[in-house]
């Protein structure tokens, strides 16, 4: 007869390599989850955001002016909404961006507080959020940036456009020429976002059954899902929009059982906006990124030695009507070549 004590302790030795080669791939399917606390949190503070902007708007979703002190037709502005896990390794460039416009922007900084992420101060002073921690590939990255649009519509009613960036985006305009660009009258209303929307990518089934084949019905049939860049500039009305929504975002948060294709934060938002107001949206983005030679979902990195005003005035080139106004992913150590070519090359006009 085999001694049962000697057979167990035979095979958890045998189990021992199964456990090296499988723990990483269990390991792996684990993701940030959205506790119970940090949702009640951001559901009274979207509430908050919601309620503030009722009987604020005009006719297409943007502010009517108000008069304060004799100050008639306040300045519509662009609310810049950093979302980031390191230092804001950029900051001096975008020091050199908003100097001189003081009045016609608004900064807000979601930093994942595990990263003890350093403010480099100048504008940036005070303008960190309360934040909660984000991992790329779950919904804490929804999360954040709904959290910013919140704070931001609070924070001023002038605040028109919500620009989000990374901390790896740098200006490839003049502040003057972006805002510009976007306001190009006093008197005519915000009409579009500058968003991403993309149907009929080849691996948008793969994405669309990560979490189950029918979990996302009935609210987001397969034919209404689509794909786009979480970095994009929203219009006010559009920023009420998600954050007052429940019914989609209760299907996003949901965890992925396969997280090789689970990219939430890249269907969510223009899922929401194309089911919503299509119309309204530009269906691009502004956000300029190269996905040639892209790893492992990232895409192509910008290092020293390929900063040139040539690469700038290739980076702005869009197919749309609009040129490319930001660019994406540069190392932190591009920031001097960046500095050396900035009033020459980016902020020239």
């Amino acid at each position: 007869m085999y001694n049962t004590p000697l057979v167990l302790s035979f095979l958890l030795l045998l189990s021992f390599p199964l456990i090296f080669i499988f723990a990483p791939k269990i390991l792996h399917q684990k993701h940030t989850e959205i506790s119970i606390p940090d949702e009640v949190d951001d559901i009274a503070l979207f509430r908050r955001a919601t309620l503030y902007s009722v009987g604020k708007r005009g006719g297409d979703g943007g502010i009517r002016a108000v008069s304060r002190l004799g100050v008639t037709n306040p300045r519509r502005k662009i609310a810049f909404l950093f979302l980031t896990n390191t230092d804001l390794h950029f900051a001096p460039l975008w020091e050199r961006f908003f100097s001189g416009h003081g009045d016609l922007y608004n900064i807000y900084i979601h930093a994942d507080p595990s990263a003890k992420v350093a403010s480099p101060g100048g504008v940036f002073d005070g303008r960190f959020i309360p934040a909660k921690k984000t991992e790329r590939a779950s919904p804490s990255l929804i999360s954040a940036t709904r959290r910013l649009l919140a704070t931001a519509i609070l924070d001023d009613s002038m605040n028109s456009y919500f620009a989000v960036v990374s901390q790896h985006c740098i200006p490839l305009h003049s502040f003057k020429f972006v805002y510009k660009s976007l306001f190009k009258s006093t008197h005519s209303p915000v009409h579009r976002s500058f968003i991403e929307i993309l149907s009929g990518e080849p691996q948008l089934w793969d994405r669309y059954i990560a979490r189950g084949e029918s979990v996302m019905l009935p609210e987001v049939p397969f034919d209404r899902f689509r794909v786009g860049s979480q970095f994009f500039m929203l219009t006010r009305s559009h920023a009420r929009l998600v954050v007052r929504d429940r019914k989609l975002w209760r299907k996003f948060k949901l965890p992925c059982l396969n997280k090789d294709s689970c990219y939430p934060e890249e269907h969510y938002f223009p899922t929401l906006l194309s089911m919503e107001d299509p119309d309204r949206c530009t269906h691009y983005t502004l956000t300029r990124v190269n996905w040639t030679g892209s790893v492992d979902g990232h895409p192509h990195t910008y290092y020293p030695n390929e900063i040139s005003p040539e690469l700038i005035h290739e980076l702005r080139e869009s197919n749309n009507t609009y040129s490319h106004m930001f660019a994406r992913k540069f190392s932190p150590d591009c920031l001097k070549p960046l500095m050396d070519i900035a009033d020459k090359v980016i902020f020239r006009k």
